[in-house]
């Protein structure tokens, strides 16, 4: 964007009683941001503002918040962050409709119009292994066949999330709750690249903004606003990611969620979308059966998820079905195995490295196996 037009949209957004509504009704009546800086008060007054707003629009920002606007433009060269406007093509059209949509987005990576067939993939921060793991593999599928996987970058399930797309060779969209010149969680830098090689990361947070708790679920109304639908993998009842399953329900998006173990704290809160009517998901395939009336042919015709299974869905020998009956989505001992088998010591270990190249099981630390 240019960075007088950047400037003007972020002098506008900055003074004090122009929010996102009044921002794009402002634009919408006089045409652009420095048409609305450069009006004057009587024309202000007549497309709706109060004398008070009028009279703060005429004043401009204080000078020490000019001064923070020079520096995020500067910050905003430095590190090629595009800056794309609800009324520029690049801006997603889905994201668009909802009733209060983010003027600005501030992004790195690349937006494709593949973005337009999404799904929301959130959960708890504290997720479970085999939460982890099947959100991994759905994600992985869906974003394999063609459908962006939308997340918050978030520890637990949102980092398996974005892990499960990148691992399916597909597109992934990370949605921060600061400034897009940050990290949040930290840790998750390295994640962070690799979302923005296969697709993009993106805040409607001016530049520098810390990490503050009442950003997040703002933030959430962007994740569910990209996508055709919200799945909720496994989340506590006081989860976060339950604020975002109700704004996909506001926004008309669809519910997912994937079904947990009754005894587990961590899937009380997805289980109860469940019980209020949420799609009950075991595999990408149920997602697909539900989207696919709202995609257009053109883009349907570019999805494959599903299809023929795999030869590691090859049907199992005598053993190997027994050892992968004994097992679970928890983790369980190579001794739980033998016990629950019949089968010798020799016997288990050469059946599990067999499911291992299936990729039907996985080893833990502590020959401990969980089902894939």
């Amino acid at each position: 964007m240019d960075v007088d037009l950047l400037t003007s949209w972020l002098v506008l957004q900055a003074i004090d009683g122009v929010g996102d509504r009044t921002l794009l009704k402002l634009i919408h009546a006089l045409g652009s941001p420095h048409a609305v800086l450069t009006a004057s008060q009587d024309d202000l007054v007549r497309v709706g503002c109060s004398p008070e707003l009028a009279e703060s629009v005429r004043r401009g920002p204080e000078l020490k918040i000019r001064h923070q606007i020079d520096r995020q433009l500067k910050v905003a060269q430095r590190l090629k962050i595009q800056v794309i406007t609800i009324f520029d093509q690049a801006y997603p059209a889905r994201l668009r409709t909802i009733p209060d949509p983010p003027p600005l987005l501030y992004v790195t990576g690349q937006l494709s119009a593949q973005d337009e067939v999404a799904v929301a993939i959130v959960g708890g921060r504290r997720a479970t292994l085999s939460g982890r793991m099947i959100t991994e593999e759905i994600a992985k599928e869906l974003a394999g066949g063609g459908v962006t996987i939308v997340s918050g970058l978030a520890r637990g399930i949102d980092a398996a999330a974005h892990r499960g797309a990148l691992a399916g060779n597909g597109r992934t969209i990370a949605v921060l709750g600061c400034g897009i010149d940050r990290t949040y969680p930290p840790e998750h830098d390295t994640l962070r690249r690799s979302i923005e090689s296969h697709g993009a990361v993106l805040s409607e947070l001016p530049i520098g903004s810390s990490p503050q708790s009442h950003h997040f679920p703002r933030r959430n109304r962007i994740i569910s606003g990209m996508s055709l639908g919200v799945l909720v993998s496994e989340a506590a009842t006081n989860s976060g990611s339950l604020i975002t399953a109700k704004l996909a329900l506001e926004q008309g998006r669809d519910v997912f969620a994937v079904p947990g173990s009754v005894k587990e704290e961590a899937c009380r809160g997805s289980n109860g979308l469940i019980k209020e009517g949420a799609k009950l998901i075991e595999r990408a395939q149920d997602i697909l059966d539900e989207i696919l009336p709202q995609v257009d042919a053109r883009m349907r015709a570019t999805l494959s998820v599903g299809g023929a299974p795999s030869a590691s869905r090859e049907p199992l020998g005598k053993e190997e079905s027994l050892v992968y009956e004994a097992l679970s989505y928890e983790a369980r001992s190579v001794d739980t195995v033998i016990e629950r088998t019949g089968l010798s010591a020799a016997q288990v270990a050469a059946t599990l490295l067999s499911l291992e190249l299936y990729e039907r099981v996985r080893q833990l630390p502590g020959q401990q196996y969980i089902r894939t």
